[in-house]
């Protein structure tokens, strides 16, 4: 399982474990989760979770642009078995500083020797998220020492207070998705 879904299964399993009695919940989450991962303008500057409970799914997350929160709601209204899709995306402000601050964290964070891994693929796992100079690391990677590095990668540059460091380990999302 890619770490891209595995993310977003603890955030399932976090938001509430209705999907564990009705399996139905999980095929939804399943397919809307597809929707959002192969959705073409989804990049490591956004940042999208989602819950389910009967067939009503909820988007929470920030985003680089409008059209990209409607897109991905229009996207996962299509999916089988959605009856209602609450659109909590919030959309990033436009910032020419806060552009060039995500530009130049990821950069660097997948430059790194420890985590360039994180940036193969079609999904990289670790997600730059910019507000106003406040920045939040969001993903999932393998190790907490890979956790400790992208912060402290982040925290090199001048943004605006403490990184955020929200990325989680493949153990914690396993021990996560257990005790559901």
């Amino acid at each position: 399982m890619s770490r891209w879904i595995v993310a977003l299964l603890l955030t399932l399993g976090l938001a509430g474990p209705a999907w564990a009695a009705d399996p139905a919940n999980l095929q939804v989450f399943t397919d809307a989760s597809r929707e959002v991962r192969n959705y073409a303008f989804f990049t490591i500057f956004d940042s999208v979770h989602a819950s389910v409970d009967a067939g009503v799914v909820t988007l929470t997350g920030k985003v680089t642009m409008p059209y990209k929160a409607s897109d991905i709601e229009q996207r996962v209204a299509r999916v089988a078995g959605v009856r209602q899709v609450v659109n909590n995306l919030q959309v990033l402000p436009v910032s020419p500083y806060d552009d060039r601050l995500r530009i130049s964290i990821a950069r660097a964070i997948y430059a790194n020797p420890a985590l360039s891994m994180y940036g193969l693929g079609r999904h990289p796992s670790i997600h730059v998220i910019v507000e106003h100079g406040h920045v939040t690391l969001d993903g999932v990677v393998s190790l907490d020492e890979h956790r400790q590095i992208a912060r402290l990668v982040a925290g090199s540059f001048d943004g605006f207070g403490p990184v955020r460091n929200d990325l989680r380990t493949d153990e914690e999302v396993q021990q996560a998705l257990q005790q559901l």
